[in-house]
């Protein structure tokens, strides 16, 4: 027999990306808030927002941020509690901040929970944040394993959700619109993961929704039950349904942009939001090249009420 190659974006509609901004680090962990996007620029220390030009405006600046544990101080996923409060994971301290506006406080102390730097998070309507991890020192060299999922309560105590087993290297998450589901992106294992979630944000019924063609990194949901996903490797956006199959995909030149998250935002929610960059192992360079980018592509189904 022949073995022939079956390309997984065959029948996927091919939507052409427009860039919107650029001149950022490492662009990540999109965001569509109060009718504006909002994004990490991890390694300038700050998150960010756009105008409706492409307009950067820093919301929350961490740079003078002294780190409880010597590491670098760098923002990754965040969200907003029902008080108004936006709160972000800093990866490498393994903390959950929390910012009024003026002041920059602990919201979590993660760092007995977590056995590598702290990763993506979504907030759910009760001001429960899930909080991923990579599980190992990926920027040390070492060798993927698994980890837990995190849970930050309303109060600030957290846990891990060891009753789940562990994850390999959960990157991006999300709540649907009706809090009945939480989905994750294993990074490491080529998959997207499903979680029921109850009224009282216990997860429960793990199960794969969709093995992925390579790497997944940070996701956003659509109300038709789609799973955009960031796959920087291919390098292209795409959204899958549950089962595995393909339906749309946002392609990029490797050498001018590897999209590792989008985000469904917009006044109808059907505008995906891509974040870009071309290094993310070193800092530096990241800093001194600036190639981080934001796109903008039209898609056919809303992201609706769905988190983030």
């Amino acid at each position: 027999m022949t073995d022939t190659a079956v390309d997984p974006f065959a029948d996927a509609l091919e939507i052409a990306p427009h860039e919107l901004s650029r001149g950022y680090t490492w662009a990540e962990c999109p965001r569509w808030h109060d009718g504006a996007f909002w994004f990490s620029d991890m390694y300038t220390h700050r998150i960010v927002r756009l105008d409706a030009a492409g307009n950067p405006e820093t919301m929350v600046d961490l740079a003078a941020r002294t780190s409880v544990n010597g590491t670098e101080v760098i923002p990754g996923g965040f969200g907003w509690l029902p008080d108004g409060r936006l709160i972000v994971t800093s990866m490498h301290e393994r903390l959950v901040l929390a910012f009024d506006g003026e002041h920059l406080v602990e919201h979590a102390d993660l760092r007995e929970l977590a056995t590598g730097p702290i990763n993506d998070m979504v907030v759910d309507a009760d001001g429960r944040a899930y909080v991923t991890q990579l599980g190992f020192e990926l920027f040390e060299g070492e060798a993927p394993k698994d980890s837990d999922l995190l849970v930050v309560e309303p109060d600030g105590s957290a846990r891990a959700l060891t009753e789940l087993g562990g994850f390999a290297g959960a990157n991006g998450i999300a709540v649907s619109a009706d809090g009945s589901r939480v989905v994750t992106a294993e990074a490491f294992a080529n998959r997207i993961t499903v979680l029921d979630r109850d009224e009282h944000g216990h997860l429960s019924g793990r199960r794969v929704f969709a093995s992925t063609p390579s790497l997944p990194d940070g996701i956003c949901l659509d109300d038709d039950g789609g799973v955009w996903a960031g796959l920087p490797a291919v390098p292209a956006v795409a959204r899958l349904v549950e089962g595995g199959a393909i339906t749309d995909i946002v392609r990029f030149d490797a050498g001018q942009a590897l999209p590792p998250a989008c985000v469904l935002g917009g006044p109808d929610r059907r505008t995906l939001f891509v974040c870009a960059g071309l290094d993310v192992m070193d800092f530096e360079e990241s800093r001194r090249n600036r190639n981080g980018t934001v796109w903008t592509a039209g898609v056919r189904a809303s992201g609706g009420n769905n988190r983030p």
